[in-house]
């Protein structure tokens, strides 16, 4: 499902508890420098990535301060510089300030039953990865920010930034779903995507097709749209002119690597592009 840019007030835009994606949760909070928010998310564990700004961020569990972490991000949009984040386990309370002018913050999470220790996710702990290429209009960059070594424990939650290498070409490509347990091929995974684009008026194209069916939907993504996506193949492509982000989360409902399958009539261009082993093999 596609939920078209919109001002959501700091409160969640994929809700816990969602019809289509209950395994995940996404909120989006833009602050002002000085004020504060109080993230609280049931059932869920979480990471605060700032999109832009710098905000410090405390951790409670059951009324006590268990964690501080002080200046967390500081780039001035997704396109300049690494990423940061904190982790915060299930069961736990994040208080976080901006001491930036303005900040904006992604809330991911996905569902789960244990709680770990907070931790903070700092540029040295980004597992980058390139593939892809020109001539297959395939070329990426994924920032793994809970990739396959976070620098702590982690449930079922894997947060990443992906971005279109050059203007125009698809991302997510071969076609491929992970919305069954039939392990050791493929696992379930709720995801939610949230898209940008350099120039900010550019667009893009998301698939979905379900099992079985010939042909699939198309939604017409822009600026901050969002994607809930259940199940079914999902590529995406940008219009040619302009570059493509989208904040990715994965929420495991048995295991946290992530097992992909790819459409059948495409696999065989998992042979054909650029490095695109060693990308799958970094959701794993």
């Amino acid at each position: 499902m596609h939920i078209p840019a919109f001002d959501n007030q700091n409160r969640a835009v994929v809700d816990v508890g969602d019809a289509e994606v209950p395994l995940a949760y996404f909120n989006i909070v833009k602050l002002n420098k000085g004020v504060s928010f109080i993230s609280v998310v049931p059932g869920y564990e979480t990471c605060l990535v700032p999109a832009h700004g710098t905000i410090d961020v405390k951790v409670d569990r059951d009324g006590n301060e268990i964690a501080s972490y002080d200046a967390i991000g500081g780039r001035a949009s997704v396109w300049d510089g690494e990423p940061a984040a904190v982790y915060v386990p299930l069961g736990c309370v994040a208080r976080f300030v901006c001491r930036s002018e303005t900040a904006e913050v992604f809330v991911a999470g996905a569902r789960f039953d244990e709680s770990f220790e907070p931790f903070a996710v700092r540029a040295a702990n980004i597992d980058p990865v390139q593939y892809g290429s020109d001539d297959t209009k395939t070329h990426r960059k994924i920032k793994h920010i809970l990739g396959q070594k976070p620098p702590g424990k982690v449930g079922r939650l894997l947060v990443s930034e992906l971005f279109t290498v050059g203007a125009g070409g698809w991302s997510g490509y071969p076609p491929h779903k992970h919305d069954t347990d039939r392990l050791p091929g493929e696992s379930r995974h709720n995801e939610v995507y949230n898209f940008r684009f350099r120039p900010d008026n550019g667009f893009g194209l998301q698939l979905l097709q379900t099992e079985g069916d010939t042909y699939g939907q198309a939604f017409h993504i822009r600026n901050s749209s969002t994607l809930k996506i259940s199940g079914g193949y999902h590529p995406c492509v940008v219009a040619p002119g302009h570059e493509m982000y989208y904040f990715t989360i994965l929420a495991g409902q048995s295991q946290r690597p992530l097992r992909q399958f790819f459409q059948p009539a495409y696999a065989y261009q998992v042979e054909t592009i650029p490095g695109i082993k060693n990308m799958i093999a970094k959701f794993n």
